[in-house]
């Protein structure tokens, strides 16, 4: 294994990524108690925030393990302190993302950071570093879905309980998404390193198009209703109801008015 080197001022964590978290300590603070005078509003950006921090987790995870595996580089481009402007599009990075769960309730990947990958050997390596970063997500959405499938709801405040439904499946769709074999996402990735390179020569021409066939494949009426009934499955496996989802991403959308239903306490 490759020594890891990096000064000690890349590795700080940056004070962008502290006020992100502090924002979703804070609005979870406050959807937990109730005193957001608006909970939508409290809602929003505790989903918002904790969200952000998922995807910085999730490019951090890249990028530590590439440093282990060999890609000294990644420190000096600050990787490592958990910026999301630091990433090689911080517009693709954070507001993408954020757009797409407004717009869609779903969890597209989001940017990236650039591993020099001539600095790695061994292809286990190679598909360690890709898989690094959706296995963040699935570790979040194992955190997110705790409280549901240990049954340990007792005493947490509905609102906290919707929010967190609608946050477990954000995590199960990008950790999804972001391991299918398509080029330019994580799964291809994984799997790059074992096609041979005539395969890798044709197909690298579309990978910076990958995330957009995603995209335009979810608008088919057939591929978005069967990629949901195996969301539904996943998270009802995990003791998340349809229900709960819903009333998530309605309190998210505090601009369009909670339904009536949603605040009413079961």
């Amino acid at each position: 294994m490759t020594t890891a080197t990096t000064r000690r001022g890349e590795r700080r964590i940056s004070p962008v990524f502290l006020g992100i978290a502090a924002v979703t300590a804070v609005t979870g603070w406050a959807t937990w108690t109730g005193f957001a005078e608006q909970p939508g509003i409290a809602v929003f950006l505790f989903v918002t925030a904790a969200w952000i921090v998922s995807l910085c987790l999730h490019e951090y995870a890249h990028a530590r393990t590439a440093l282990h595996s060999g890609d000294i580089t990644v420190g000096a481009k600050g990787y490592l302190t958990l910026n999301p402007l630091k990433y090689t599009h911080a517009l693709l990075s954070i507001v993408l993302p954020v757009l797409f769960v407004i717009m869609g309730g779903i969890g597209l990947p989001g940017g990236a950071v650039f591993i020099e990958r001539s600095r790695i050997r061994g292809r286990w390596r190679h598909s360690l570093i890709s898989a690094a970063g959706p296995l963040t997500n699935v570790l979040f959405a194992a955190v997110c879905t705790a409280p549901f499938w240990l049954h340990a709801l007792d005493g947490v405040p509905r609102d906290f309980r919707y929010a967190l439904a609608f946050l477990a499946l954000l995590q199960v769709t990008a950790a999804i998404l972001n391991f299918l074999p398509v080029p330019g996402l994580d799964g291809y990735g994984v799997i790059e390193p074992w096609l041979s390179y005539q395969v890798k020569r044709q197909v690298e021409p579309f990978a910076p198009f990958g995330l957009l066939f995603v995209f335009a494949l979810l608008w088919v009426p057939s591929i978005n209703s069967a990629f949901f009934d195996a969301i539904d499955a996943i998270l009802r496996g995990l003791g998340i109801d349809g229900f709960s989802r819903a009333c998530g991403y309605e309190l998210y959308r505090f601009w369009r008015g909670t339904p009536e239903i949603c605040t009413i306490s079961p």
